[in-house]
Order: structure tokens, then sequence, then C-alpha cells
């Protein structure tokens, strides 16, 4: 959405419909700061601090309930890097991450530049649905 003014909001406000959600203030003030700018990896906290600094006066759990349900709906991906550190991808295509763990940045692969091969069958019942692939970084000593 790299559309300005009231078209970007528009926009956004269309793309939350199509999604099934209500497009009310809180969810487009966090819409439009996480798809008005391409691509990107962000925490629940971090995106609250945006929003701060952009004069949204939301809470810790106001944008964590938004993304969950942003990602709910098929607006965001969920990366769980470790159990204890979640971020959420505006990019919900074919991809994998390498994750820089000095830094704590989630980086894109292509999704046709990683091959898996050999996955196991489904359990009975059940299908693959995706594979993600999380490739750990750190810097050379």
């Amino acid at each position: 959405m790299r559309a300005s003014g009231s078209k970007a909001v528009t926009d956004l406000v269309q793309r939350l419909r199509t999604a099934g959600l209500r497009p009310t203030r809180q969810r487009v003030a966090l819409g439009r700061l996480l798809f008005s700018s391409g691509d990107r990896h962000v925490t629940a906290e971090s995106l609250h601090l945006e929003a701060a600094k952009a004069g949204a006066q939301l809470s810790l759990a106001t944008v964590y309930n938004t993304l969950h349900q942003f990602t709910a709906s098929g607006l965001l991906r969920q990366v769980v890097v470790d159990g204890a550190k979640t971020y959420f991808d505006t990019n919900t295509g074919d991809h994998h991450h390498f994750y820089a763990e000095d830094c704590a940045t989630l980086i894109d692969i292509p999704g046709d530049a990683v091959v898996i091969d050999g996955l196991p069958k489904a359990p009975a019942g059940m299908e693959i649905e995706r594979v993600e692939v999380v490739v750990r970084l750190k810097p050379r000593v």
C-alpha cells in the first residue's frame, strides 16, 4: 500500500473489510503503520512504540489483539523464532527467514531459495499447510 493520504486510508479500509474485519480506529491506525512502507517484520512491542511515536494512544494489549486478528484473517504471518520472541510479517507469500540473533532481526529468504526434501507424511486426517524455515545467523568471530 504505497498510496498517500485519503486514498491510502480508503484502500486500507477496503483491505480490512475484504479480510472480514471491521475497520475500527485502532485497526486503521495500526494497519497504516504496518502496510504503508512495504514488507516488514514487527513485534507487538516495536509496533506499540511506533504507534505511540505516531500519536496513537493504544494499549499494548490492543496491539497484540489486533496483530492476532490480522494474522487470523490472513493479512499477516506470524513467525516464532523462539518461545519468547514472535514477529509479525506483512509478507504473507511463500518465503523463509534468516534470523540474526545478535540484533534480533528477521531477513526474508525467497521461497524458491530453500529446497526441502523428504518431508514426513502428515498424520491421518491432517495435511501439511506450509513449511517455514528460520536460518539462525551469528556474527563471525
